[in-house]
Order: C-alpha cells, then structure tokens, then sequence
C-alpha cells in the first residue's frame, strides 16, 4: 500500500483540547480514527483516548485480511472502545462517565470501510467530487427518526442522540465497502471544522491542494470563522496514492517496507491522560473476547453465503 497522510488538531478557542486523532498501519491494512471528547460530561478527552487507544490496540492484534473481515472488526473495535469507557467510569466511581463521538476507517486491499457513532465526520472526495460523507446522528441529518409528536415540538435538531460512554448501547453505522480509486481524498474530522466550513469548501480546498497545505488551510479558516468560542479543531486527512512513487513526501507512507506482523502507529498513551497499567489492563482483559467475536462474526456470514 501506499499512501499519504496528514494530521493536525487545535485547540480554538477552548481551554483544552478534546479531540483525539491517529491512525495505524501495516503491510496490508491501515486503520485511522478520530474522536472529539463530548463537552458537558466529564474527562471528554480521556473517553476520546480510551476510544483510539482502545481501538487501535484491536487492530495491532486482529490483522485484517479482507473487506469483509474489516466491517466485523469496526464493529467489534467500536463496542470495544464503548466498554471500556463504561469500565473507567466505573472503577473511577463516576455517577456520569466520560463521553465521545468516533469515527474511524479502514483500508484493506485498496477497500475503505467505515464507522461512525455521534458528529465526528468522514468524507470521501473522487475527482474532485463529494462521492460519500457519513451522516451525523442527530435529528437534523436522520429527521425520519422523529416521532410526529416531536416534529411538532421546538427542539434542538443538532443535538446529538448516541455517542460512546453512554449509559446505553451506541448506536453506530458501517459503510458498504469501497474501492479506492487513483487520487482519493478521505478527511476525518471533529463538529470543529465542519461546523463553520460548508461541504462545498471543504471539498474544493481538499482536491486542489496536497493535504497537508489544505488541511491546514481548513483548520485555519474555521478557526477564524468561529472566532473566540471556537470549539477543537481537528482533521486527519488521506490520499490514496496507490501507484505513487514519491519518495521526497513526508506524508507519503510506503507500508511494503514494513516487516510482516509489524505494525506502526500514531496512537501512544503520550498525553499520560491515562496510567499505563490501566491501559494494559484494559488491551489483556477484553481484547481476546473482541477478537472471539470478531472471528465468530466472519464465521457465521461464511457459513451464510
């Protein structure tokens, strides 16, 4: 595989930053995700750690070897992050636990699957076009979801109706997979950038410009759009250069270099937001029951077809 990368977070006008990105790659596969930590609750930014590091120590023990093997694992990674949400506020005694919104991706083989539970957006941009973008969970993207009787009252269509860190199960939806063409742009953002840039925006900056020079033009106009109450700013954006031979981009990643069963990785325990040990706990104790489900999953669909 190869393929270019970028990734930038800002604060705004905020006085932490709650957004959580990386990403996390082997020879055949690659995983990316962002999370943005849900104000109003308490320790957003660790549930938003919980969920990445949760998720991405999944993937580093689970190698995906096709499509279909992706949409089981995004399944399992994301119900994996939300429980282990669930057992920190729990240990930490907290009457409301940490919350978050995620999505997250994979590519196998040249095939994008995604997933996403709450705000936290993917695009998808082919030849200069919006070819897919993910539908926020809230009533103003999913108004079928409405009752009549709540048509009729004043509410908040934005507010958000699921998320990771709830007292009940997330809902979440998974992508059909996608074959990535030659020059495809993914961006993964938090309500940060796409709040104050429209689609449009972000669709013509992304395709005209090298990633890196367009992620930082759109983080800088939100910023400055949303002004002093900015919220978190973050993009972790793709390009699919399959066929690139480009060897003086620092943002281009050549995965054949790698060592079979070796896996790099963005996503560290670097901001200490949580111990180590309980980190450790967390990977040993349930991820061998994320990866029993995962394999009964791919099991019983191939027992189906």
């Amino acid at each position: 595989m190869k393929f270019s990368v970028f990734q930038l977070s800002r604060k705004g006008g905020r006085s932490n930053n709650q957004d959580r990105m990386g990403y996390s790659f082997n020879r055949e596969s690659a995983f990316f995700a962002v999370a943005d930590g849900m104000g109003g609750h308490p320790e957003g930014e660790v549930a938003a750690q919980i969920a990445l590091q949760s998720s991405s120590n999944l993937f580093q023990k689970r190698p995906l070897r096709n499509q279909t093997e992706a949409t089981h694992f995004l399944e399992a990674a994301l119900l994996y992050a939300h429980r282990e949400i669930l057992r920190y506020a729990n240990n930490k005694g907290m009457p409301v636990g940490p919350r978050t919104t995620f999505v997250a991706c994979t590519i196998v083989d040249g095939w994008l699957t995604t997933i996403h539970c709450g705000d936290s957006r993917l695009y998808l941009i082919r030849n200069g076009v919006l070819w897919s973008r993910t539908r926020d969970h809230s009533y103003a993207e999913q108004p079928h979801l409405l009752s009549p009787q709540a048509r009729e009252k004043d509410i908040n269509r934005n507010v958000l109706f699921t998320c990771l860190g709830s007292p009940v199960d997330p809902l979440f939806s998974v992508s059909e997979a996608i074959e990535l063409q030659e020059g495809d742009k993914i961006l993964l953002c938090s309500d940060g950038l796409w709040g104050p840039v429209t689609d449009e925006e972000i669709v013509d900056e992304l395709w005209e410009q090298p990633i890196a020079k367009s992620s930082n033009i759109l983080v800088d106009l939100a910023l400055r759009r949303a002004g002093i109450h900015s919220d978190n700013v973050t993009v972790l954006t793709v390009s699919w250069d399959h066929q690139s031979d480009r060897l003086d981009d620092p943002t281009t990643i050549f995965t054949h270099t790698l060592t079979e069963g070796v896996y790099a990785s963005t996503i560290t325990d670097a901001t200490k937001l949580i111990p180590t040990d309980e980190m450790n706990e967390m990977s040993l104790s349930s991820i061998e029951a994320s990866i029993a489900a995962i394999n009964a999953s791919i099991k019983k669909a191939n027992n189906s077809n």
